[in-house]
């Protein structure tokens, strides 16, 4: 035995790195998931610090609308914004806007919009004035000028670059490029987001415009954006997007530079590896194989973003504006461009734009080089084949030290190569790993110490609630075999009329519908602490308060009992529907619940060859001779006086006082009606107490007063009906056959 322990502490977690070290080869999503948020954490630990680098937002804010007016302005007001910026000295104004459609407030587009309300004045009947208002309403417009136009003007006086989203769907109107592509090396194509069309903005304004960058930004998987494409395929074409081109007009350049694997200075070893960089002017950005930059966010800053309003103020001081590369976006409630980041889960996107601008004109990068992935695996494998090694030698708690310097180190190492080298260094892959090895191989040790729990969970698994099976296995000393005495609740539940309803079953039928029943009532019972002694045909037998301690035994069993009561009604509406697409009869399924408390001796009774763990006593035939009356007194749940007194806060109601079969003493019986919430609702308390004068009235031979309450208490306890029928056979037989004086009002049970 002792070998082929020793040899599976080796293999099982050598196996979990192999696998673990196939996975991070593969890395499928759940992988990156992971590392992802672990790069969020170290952004938000060591954001980047604000730097001025003469990029500023023009943010279209609320307060910004409440004095200009709703969005979307007339394009004569967006026009206003560029000539005032150009006024204010700005090297680039960048637009996170799509102006896709002609502006409904141009003269043109709303001249028909007015001649129809100038039909509709008060000379409506008169064509010819009718005519006339259209005439000159026309006349006045012809000499107006084109919103669009205006503001293709205002574009064409300082550096504009306008806005297109790419979208995977083919589109009558393409982007218009205004910048040339030299490429060096590999195809990048084949390696950058591609779509199929574009929403673009008009072309009178993507003309005038001194370029067009593409607005879309493409989250991770999760929804997060963490890294941001600087150049997007539609086709066969290549476009930058809305950043980088802001950048290229900014400075006057023509042409971009895409380097890919294959050119000049690029170690690919033949591999097409994708893209390396982009250089535009005389910014040289590095990017990932498929043209994305690392964002590094900042947290906020004020001295960025300045309000569009304050642009227009007669003191404004134009120092921010002058020299800047300001984009123009919206942080306005309901307006919002949102966007969810390692920073701020709805930052608008227009920070996004500007974030990449800052980063690339202050050369601060964050980067993962492609070796990076190598080299994190190398050190999977090396700690991995480590612990495997030492774990089986040094034991647990040695090696659990070692794995946790090497996982707090590994943390540590990889912060510090983020914020010294701007480097993105995974631990919580390796770190993870690590752990599983260290457990696996710990596991097989534990293993032996499992024998006798799991001697102790086969012996109660088939009747203990699994909590509680659970704490047995934990604490075996809890566990006393043989027999002990107990106070106890014992719950005997049963089928009334169970032979006419097996008549409509063969017996596999028979034997599915029983399957049925029995496991939503044994799951109510095992929930609520109770153990299940056995189960006899329909009948189920179960008790609480042992095998371990529980204080409230009896309020779990009344609250089982309840539940039980509420499970059947949901039970026959299940039944009927079933019995209707059979077209058999429905004949519903009534139970009979009994409850008692008691001393009872509980443990494993049986022979030495085979015992099951029970309980037995004086009580436990009361709770079933209880059950037995339930159908008698027609009511679902009867419980004696011994449990009565254990749930003082719940709705009961006396039903009599009874002297069982086979039992020389009487005792009280109750029906639980309902739980402690009714108990408190005067619809039940008031009517209760006149119940309880009715037993009283009853037990002294007051027959008129008798059953002038069971008429009062008809229409308040209705599902009381065949017990007062009951009681008004009785009254009616002790009218002809009075009782003896002496006599107590026990009723003497013939049968159980």
């Amino acid at each position: 035995m002792r070998m082929p322990m020793r040899v599976l502490t080796y293999l099982l977690p050598l196996a979990i790195l192999v696998v673990a070290v196939v996975l991070r080869l593969l890395d499928p999503p759940f992988v990156e998931r992971g590392r992802m948020l672990a790069f969020d954490e170290f952004q938000r630990l060591y954001p980047r610090t604000y730097t001025d680098a003469a990029v500023r937002i023009a943010d279209l804010d609320d307060t910004t609308l409440e004095k200009f007016g709703q969005w979307p302005w007339p394009r004569t007001q967006v026009a206003a914004l560029v000539q005032r910026l150009g006024e204010l000295g700005a090297a680039a104004v960048a637009l996170d806007i799509v102006f896709a459609e002609p502006d409904r407030t141009s003269p043109s587009n709303i001249l028909p919009i007015w001649q129809q309300y100038a039909k509709l004045g008060p000379s409506a009947g008169d064509n010819t004035t009718q005519n006339g208002n259209g005439a000159e309403l026309a006349r006045l417009f012809a000499g107006l000028p084109d919103h669009d136009t205006v503001l293709a003007k205002a574009i064409t006086e300082i550096p504009v670059v306008t806005g297109f989203v790419l979208v995977p769907q083919p589109t009558e109107r393409q982007a218009t490029l205004r910048a040339g592509f030299a490429m060096a090396g590999d195809d990048p194509r084949p390696f950058l987001p591609n779509f199929a069309g574009a929403v673009t903005s008009l072309p009178i304004l993507q003309e005038s415009a001194a370029g067009n960058g593409s607005l879309n930004q493409v989250p991770e998987s999760d929804g997060i954006v963490r890294r941001a494409p600087l150049m997007l395929a539609a086709g066969e074409q290549i476009y930058p997007t809305l950043a980088i081109e802001a950048l290229r007009a900014a400075f006057g350049a023509k042409t971009f530079i895409i380097k890919a694997s294959g050119a000049s200075g690029e170690k690919a070893f033949g591999a097409k590896t994708g893209l390396s960089s982009v250089k535009v002017g005389q910014f040289a950005v590095p990017t990932d194989a498929n043209g994305r930059i690392w964002l590094h966010f900042t947290a906020t800053a004020p001295e960025r973003t300045l309000p569009i309003w304050k642009l227009f103020e007669p003191d404004f001081d134009p120092a921010p504006i002058e020299g800047s590369i300001v984009f123009i976006g919206t942080s306005a409630a309901g307006l919002k461009d949102l966007r969810a980041t390692p920073l701020d889960p709805a930052m608008p996107g227009v920070e996004v734009h500007a974030s990449i601008a800052e980063q690339i004109l202050l050369g601060s990068y964050i980067n993962r080089p492609d070796w990076m992935g190598g080299a994190e695996i190398a050190y999977l494998a090396v700690l991995g084949l480590a612990l495997i090694v030492l774990l089986p030698r040094w034991g647990s708690l040695i090696c659990a030290a070692i794995a946790l310097v090497a996982i707090t180190g590994g943390v540590a190492a990889a912060a510090q190569a983020f914020l010294q080298l701007g480097y993105l260094v995974d631990p919580v892959y390796p770190g993870l790993v690590v752990v599983m090895i260290y457990l696996s191989s710990s596991l097989i040790m534990y293993l032996r110490t499992e024998t006798e729990k799991r001697q102790v969970r086969g012996a109660f698994s088939r009747y203990l609630n699994p909590a509680l099976l659970q704490q047995l296995a934990d604490d075996p000393t809890r566990l006393k075999l043989g027999g002990e005495t107990r106070n106890m609740t014992i719950l005997f539940s049963d089928i009334r009329g169970f032979t006419g309803i097996s008549e409509q079953f063969d017996a596999e039928g028979l034997t599915r519908f029983i399957n049925r029943f029995l496991t939503p009532m044994t799951n109510i019972i095992l929930e609520r602490r109770g153990t299940i002694d056995k189960y006899m045909g329909d009948c189920i037998m179960a008790f609480w308060n042992a095998p371990l301690d529980d204080p409230d035994h009896a309020k779990h069993a009344a609250l089982s009992a309840l539940t039980m009561e509420r499970e059947v009604a949901a039970f026959n509406v299940m039944l009927k529907a079933e019995s209707v697409e059979a077209n058999r009869q429905h004949i519903p399924v009534n139970v009979g619940i009994g409850l008692n408390s008691g001393d009872c001796c509980v443990g494993n009774m049986g022979s030495d060859l085979r015992f099951d763990y029970s309980v037995l006593g004086d009580d436990v035939n009361l709770a079933s001779r209880l059950e037995g009356q339930s159908k008698n007194y027609a009511v679902t749940i009867v419980i004696g006086e011994n449990t009565a007194a254990q749930l003082p806060g719940h709705a009961l109601l006396e039903l009599d006082k009874i002297q069982v079969k086979g039992k020389t003493q009487p005792v009280r019986i109750f029906t639980l009606y309902g739980d402690e919430a009714m108990r408190a609702d005067p619809a039940f308390s008031q009517p209760a107490e006149k119940h309880q004068r009715l037993i009283e009235v009853f037990r002294a031979q007051k027959w008129d007063e008798a059953d002038a309450l069971i008429g009062e208490l008809r229409p308040q306890f209705q599902r009381m009906d065949g017990f007062y029928d009951l009681y008004e056979e009785r009254i009616a037989d002790y009218r002809a056959n009075p009782p003896p004086t002496d006599w107590d009002g026990t009723y003497i049970a013939t049968s159980k």
